[in-house]
């Protein structure tokens, strides 16, 4: 069957979906499987630092891998891709970059961004995810 439609109508239904988009994007990524970015709220660098140095150094270094790959240069990069480091094979195929979007939801919860990645550990209070993420963006 062929479907002929007015340019008024086309438009009419494009901005009807716009309009359903905007006004439900949460129910549309929940519905698609696609996820909702979230920008975090501002953080404070120096709380950050005491953060990461309290809650990260265990398994993370600014500029060693340890358990968990070396932080220096992390926003910006592909997620999986820091040389020297065996990640997952979730998480190297992943097709993230750091960002603080992505960041913000890794740190909430790893396994939900990336299943299979190997991270157990997470940042439950959004200030804590927002300081840390401002700290790990000076890391140039």
């Amino acid at each position: 069957m062929f479907f002929h439609s007015t340019p008024s109508v086309v438009a009419g239904g494009l901005l009807l979906g716009l309009a359903g988009l905007l006004a439900g994007g949460a129910a549309l990524a929940q519905a698609t499987g696609a996820r909702e970015w979230r920008t975090p709220p501002p953080g404070d660098v120096q709380r950050g630092a005491a953060l990461y140095q309290a809650r990260c150094t265990a398994c993370h270094a600014v500029d060693a891998n340890k358990i968990g790959p070396a932080h220096r240069g992390v926003m910006g990069r592909r997620v999986g891709s820091l040389k020297g480091y065996s990640y997952s094979a979730e998480l190297a195929q992943s097709r993230l970059r750091w960002t603080p979007q992505t960041l913000d939801a890794w740190l909430e919860d790893p396994e939900e961004l990336v299943a299979g990645q190997r991270m157990g550990f997470q940042v439950d209070d959004p200030q804590e995810r927002a300081d840390l993420i401002a700290w790990l963006a000076t890391l140039k």
